[in-house]
């Protein structure tokens, strides 16, 4: 494994906080905490920051990319991706417009995960039919795969517009704009990657990481298979880094039992408790502890999957913006070294 082509960033969907009165803060507050917690990963080290898509109260973001271009003008060194970009429910065309523009105003550090999403709410929003949700991605994951080449286009759509000999504007700068796509744990979405050739990030959300090592291989396998050049893997988990490991563990436990319980009961899941959460932090993908404990927990991942990116999701549930601060900054400046001297000693 290169050490030096490792690389190790954040995500964050703007999850709506507590203040320290404990009362949720203002959306509009959330999404200006957001901007000071990029600003302190690209001070801490870290190479990239991710930002969500969602369209409802408990999460404060709902265009990306407006807040990643203000983290553009207050950081040097840290790429900017959305984490995810929702490519069914938005038009690729206007999706590569916004990032190119991005792109011109970070110096060529944006870049775009795109996803079907995992929430829905985009959907009816926008007018589209969820009936249609995996045709609309197919489709317009190729036209955004035929845009990325960059040049005149031309395109015949059935659920997308035609172009006739377009070019879009502003032309990036210096080649295609990086892309990734998201995969949660669906075969088929694996091999779509790589017949497109581009990298894959898997988001763990619950489970051991060892349960996403066939979608690894399948991805390596694909592209070979395909013709495509070799390609990096990433994948993100639900972390959370404190001091100490119980106290760490006590600052997610609510809001991730709050938020999963949530989303739970929209989606039918199980009742998630204590002893759900115990499991996942021994046995499961959550990062949440001490510096070394955490590090071990990435380590571990990374050598499964032989990735060479990894994404700490830092904000869940009301976990306060204070927490998250620290926590970024423990991982920067202490998680990160640890992980790479664990890799090393392979």
């Amino acid at each position: 494994m290169d050490l030096d082509a490792l690389e190790f960033g954040i995500d964050t969907f703007g999850d709506v906080t507590l203040g320290p009165g404990g009362h949720r803060l203002p959306h509009a507050q959330v999404v200006r905490n957001v901007v000071d917690e990029a600003v302190l990963a690209d001070q801490a080290g870290l190479s990239s920051i991710g930002i969500g898509e969602h369209h409802r109260d408990d999460f404060a973001i709902s265009s990306p990319e407006m807040v990643l271009a203000a983290i553009a003008a207050r950081t040097s060194s840290i790429r900017l991706a959305s984490a995810v970009t929702v490519l069914s429910s938005d038009d690729p065309v206007r999706v590569y417009e916004r990032f190119a523009t991005l792109d011109a105003l970070s110096g060529g550090r944006a870049e775009i995960v795109v996803g079907r999403g995992s929430f829905t709410e985009s959907f009816p929003l926008f007018g589209f039919d969820l009936d249609k949700y995996e045709d609309l991605f197919e489709e317009k994951l190729a036209m955004f795969a035929q845009l990325r080449k960059g040049g005149r286009v031309t395109w015949k759509g059935t659920l997308t517009q035609d172009l006739d000999d377009v070019q879009l504007y502003p032309p990036v700068e210096s080649g295609p704009l990086p892309a990734w796509v998201a995969v949660g744990g669906s075969p088929g979405s694996v091999v779509r990657a790589a017949r497109y050739g581009m990298p894959l990030f898997l988001a763990i959300i619950g489970g051991h990481a060892e349960r996403f090592v066939p979608y690894a291989s399948l991805y390596r396998r694909a592209l070979s298979e395909l013709g495509q050049a070799p390609a990096p893997v990433a994948f993100h988990t639900l972390g959370h880094v404190a001091p100490g490991d119980e106290e760490a563990q006590e600052e997610f436990f609510g809001p991730y039992v709050r938020q999963m319980s949530r989303i739970g009961s929209e989606r039918g899941w199980g009742t998630i408790d204590r002893r759900h959460f115990e499991h996942e932090l021994a046995a499961g993908s959550l990062a949440v502890g001490s510096p070394a404990t955490v590090a071990r927990k990435i380590a571990d991942g990374m050598r499964l999957l032989g990735a060479q990116r990894y994404h700490l999701k830092v904000s869940t549930g009301d976990l306060p913006h204070e927490k998250i601060m620290r926590s970024i900054e423990l991982y920067g400046t202490q998680v990160v070294p640890l992980v790479k001297e664990m890799l090393a000693q392979e």
